[in-house]
């Protein structure tokens, strides 16, 4: 079967993109809006809408195979590509790319996707562009993407859902509850993202916390038995809050664990180093300690872990336990896929993430994705409303489960 038209139709995302670096130099907030001049490149607002590509190829037997192109909130920023907007970049599909496909053969998902993405495109075109030829490989055999990801790379489709994380963006109790609500298997992300006024000088705020959502959990449980696991990201806080002293550091996540009540606890990002060297060597010294005192608190990778050789990195030096896939900034969803793969035969945890700034085709995507590689769990996504990620990922998977046996 052959791509007869390659379309493009420009989007939004879930939610914005955020000029990082002026946020960092103390802008203030106005409702939901920043005030200040932007400071990154290609930035006219502090804080702008999030705007997304749709691919479209256009099949010959009439179907439409469609991918989105999308890039993460702090785009430009910590030496990603610059800021992603619709006007900039369709041009460069529709003259660079869209002659690649046009008129060719469908043929296996590797070799379409390495078309685009083995070329320096920005992230969020490869992203969009191999979600499109994943989809069409799917149409193509008449089957589900989850199938295509599973047959080509060696593996499965999982016969049940993938735990799925929730996260709450700043609204860490209201947003709580509806995790709770909806029985999420994890939870709340939380954003804890300043010392003084979210985690506490000394860490008492999250600690506090803990204990108010492992009472929440037990009051409001959907359901006899209910235990999510506890998922925090603290964004590298703990360099200040303790100077980034290691094993002072792994003994406050032993505090965390008692304050946890039994809950599978991970914590996201304790330290950021400043670099990526230096990331790895604190996050597998704080993985050590926590290890050899017995602490049982799982350390996730997320600062200085960006791409598919990042994570492979990451995973061969034991910095943390789990690593998240931030799905945009790896390129094409090939490169998520051998992420998660790799994760999971050198012993990581495989958190299949991304972005808040993601749309409802790519949480879609990533959701086949994930039931075609079984990783430890998936985020729902885009937004911060936790109700609508939450049931786009949900309910994809769910037709995954119902499909799977008949096509």
């Amino acid at each position: 079967m052959k791509i007869i038209d390659v379309i493009c139709a420009p989007g939004k995302t879930g939610f914005f993109f955020d000029d990082q670096l002026a946020i960092k130099k103390g802008a203030k907030n106005d409702g939901a809006f920043y005030i200040g001049e932007p400071v990154t490149p290609g930035f006219t607002a502090i804080r702008q809408a999030g705007e997304a590509i749709s691919v479209l190829f256009v099949l010959e037997n009439g179907a439409v195979a469609h991918g989105d192109c999308a890039a993460v909130q702090y785009s430009g920023a910590g030496g990603r590509d610059p800021l992603f907007l619709a006007k900039d970049f369709i041009p460069v599909i529709e003259k660079e790319i869209a002659p690649l496909y046009k008129g060719k053969e469908i043929s296996s998902f590797k070799d379409m996707a390495n078309m685009v993405d083995s070329k320096p495109y920005h992230t969020a075109i490869r992203y969009g562009v191999t979600q499109a030829c994943l989809d069409a490989v799917a149409k193509s055999k008449n089957t589900l993407m989850a199938k295509v990801v599973a047959s080509e790379f060696g593996g499965s489709v999982s016969d049940k859902l993938i735990p799925i994380f929730t996260q709450s963006g700043d609204d860490r109790y209201n947003n709580a509850d509806k995790m709770i609500m909806k029985g999420a298997d994890v939870l709340p992300h939380g954003l804890f993202n300043n010392v003084p006024e979210k985690l506490g000088m000394k860490g008492e705020k999250l600690k506090e916390y803990i204990e108010w959502l492992v009472a929440r959990c037990i009051k409001l449980a959907p359901y006899p038995g209910y235990k999510p696991a506890l998922h925090i990201d603290v964004y590298g806080t703990m360099s200040i809050a303790f100077d980034n002293q290691f094993e002072v550091i792994a003994d406050f996540l032993g505090e965390l664990e008692k304050a946890a009540g039994g809950h599978l606890l991970r914590i996201e990002g304790p330290v950021d180093m400043g670099s990526k060297a230096a990331q790895i060597d604190g996050l597998r010294i704080i993985r050590e300690f926590v290890d050899k005192k017995g602490i049982h608190v799982e350390i996730v990778a997320d600062e200085w872990c960006n791409t598919l050789e990042d994570v492979r990195d990451f995973t061969q030096a034991k910095a943390g336990h789990m690593a998240q896939i931030k799905t945009p900034d790896l390129g094409g969803v090939n490169n998520t896929i051998e992420a998660v793969l790799y994760c999971k035969q050198h012993g990581m945890g495989a958190y299949l993430g991304g972005t808040c700034n993601e749309t409802n085709r790519s949480a879609e995507v990533c959701a086949h994705i994930a039931m075609g590689t079984s990783p430890d769990q998936i985020l729902a996504k885009p937004g911060m409303g936790v109700d609508e990620g939450y049931m786009l990922v949900y309910n994809e998977m769910q037709r995954i489960l119902a499909l799977k046996n008949i096509i």
